[in-house]
């Protein structure tokens, strides 16, 4: 429960803090939550008490909150050049190295690198680039952007717009444009009697239809995540990419992998779309890009889409885009090491070690009752509550049971994140056994504590 001590760190942060995708009922109840410093995957707030982040931060920290060379790396570029931008030609060092670094450990060839602040930022930047090629092309109507519904793109204008989630139409979102395609989700979103390969036909039947709908010549593009995350991590039916990557090479609609949490590991694989077997036109990076140690994020275009953009921009002089720490230095050296340390280092080992004991965390809680489904890839996982399991009810939505599980998870030491009826778990690639284990049984404590309760 929060401090009701005057001038208590709680009551500072309700002072002048706007709260952003925050449960404001739990939050006035039971305060915020304000941490000071962190060991490997643990956090520690300002009342001392531990808690082991199931979140890693926010799917990034995955090298934990004290990696030494990362804080070295960062200190190191502070004292040789610590800003600088890269427009007019100019531009760090480490900005000309961490782009070779990214091409070579890309599934590229060849391609290019433009930098941006965060994942929000690469996508919006990702389409302004689809945007300006169809105009350079003699094609303005091709603006259509195709994403799918429960998908996660960003908070900007143009990137939430691509975010299929209801709650942005508080802000008068989606724009035009965008369309939303069924979420490849096939426990909940297959229909009686459909296998899973029917579902996927079904899926690829939909996008073409859609495309014949609205016209190819007016869809710009179609973007992707490998594994959904902030949807509730949510892995896409069996052979979904294989699918629909024919149909959007045969209309021209380049793929875009949406990689800002797949990237990096968190599937076992450096790439999502690599654990799923298909090479997109470009891929979008941030979070593990650099560990969480900065924020920064990535365009990494595919050859074709990298020569048709240099045309494009040749014929103008310029490509009139860019940020004013767009391949910060200080950035640029600690995605260096980090990503070092992710494949280096045994992170990603790791990851697939942990792998089979993770899944069967999540198996043994499926077991329960309670659960409708366990899901999941490499270290990135969920479990859905139901009312009833036979039919997939959920729960009512004034129960506010994950909220109810996460915050019964936090009253133990364990932070885990809350989405729609889903609990979901991203631990640090720095992970143990035992800590392993910690998560597992304290969740399963909470869950046993919530259902009795709401039952």
């Amino acid at each position: 429960m929060r401090d009701e001590t005057p001038n208590s760190w709680e009551a500072r942060a309700d002072a002048h803090s706007f709260y952003g995708f925050t449960d404001l009922p739990s939050v006035n109840e039971r305060g915020a939550v304000v941490l000071t410093h962190g060991k490997g995957p643990y956090v520690y707030d300002v009342h001392g008490r531990e808690f082991l982040d199931a979140n890693s931060g926010l799917w990034n920290m995955v090298a934990g909150f004290d990696h030494p060379g990362l804080a070295e790396a960062a200190k190191a570029q502070y004292d040789r050049f610590p800003g600088y931008h890269a427009f007019f030609g100019r531009m760090s060092d480490q900005t000309v190295m961490l782009s070779e670094k990214l091409i070579e450990v890309s599934p590229y060839d060849r391609g290019k690198v433009f930098y941006t602040n965060s994942g929000s930022e690469a996508n919006d930047t990702m389409v302004k680039m689809l945007w300006f090629l169809s105009g350079s092309e003699g094609k303005p109507e091709r603006r259509k952007i195709i994403t799918r519904k429960n998908a996660y793109h960003g908070v900007t204008a143009v990137s939430a717009s691509m975010t299929g989630k209801p709650y942005n139409e508080v802000f008068g979102l989606p724009l035009d444009g965008f369309i939303h395609l069924t979420c490849p989700h096939y426990w909940r979103e297959g229909q009686d009697g459909e296998t899973e390969a029917d579902f996927t036909a079904r899926m690829a039947q939909e996008l073409e239809d859609v495309i014949a709908r609205e016209g190819a010549d007016t869809i710009a593009g179609f973007f992707a995540e490998p594994v959904m995350g902030a949807g509730g991590v949510i892995p896409p039916s069996d052979g979904y990419f294989q699918a629909i990557q024919p149909i959007l090479r045969k209309h021209g609609i380049p793929l875009i992998a949406d990689e800002v949490i797949c990237g990096f590991g968190r599937t076992g694989a450096v790439w999502g779309c690599e654990a799923y077997d298909f090479i997109p036109d470009a891929i979008i990076s941030s979070k593990n890009l650099t560990a969480g140690y900065f924020p920064m994020g990535a365009v990494i275009l595919g050859p074709e889409l990298t020569d048709k953009l240099q045309t494009a921009s040749d014929k103008i002089e310029e490509f009139p885009h860019g940020f004013t720490a767009s391949g910060h230095p200080v950035g640029c050296a600690v995605a260096l090491k980090a990503i070092d340390v992710i494949l280096n280092e045994g992170l990603i080992e790791n990851v697939r070690a942990l792998t089979p004991k993770f899944e069967a965390g999540l198996s043994y809680l499926a077991e329960n009752a309670n659960i409708g489904e366990a899901r999941g890839k490499g270290l990135m996982g969920a479990v859905e509550a139901v009312r009833d399991k036979a039919s997939k009810t959920p729960f009512e939505a004034h129960l506010s049971v994950s909220e109810r599980i996460a915050n019964t998870c936090t009253d133990h030491g364990l932070i885990c994140r809350p989405l729609g009826q889903a609990v979901v778990l991203c631990p640090a690639f720095v992970m143990t056994d035992t800590q392993m284990d910690e998560m597992f049984n304290k969740l399963e404590g909470a869950l046993t504590q919530v259902f009795a309760e709401v039952a």
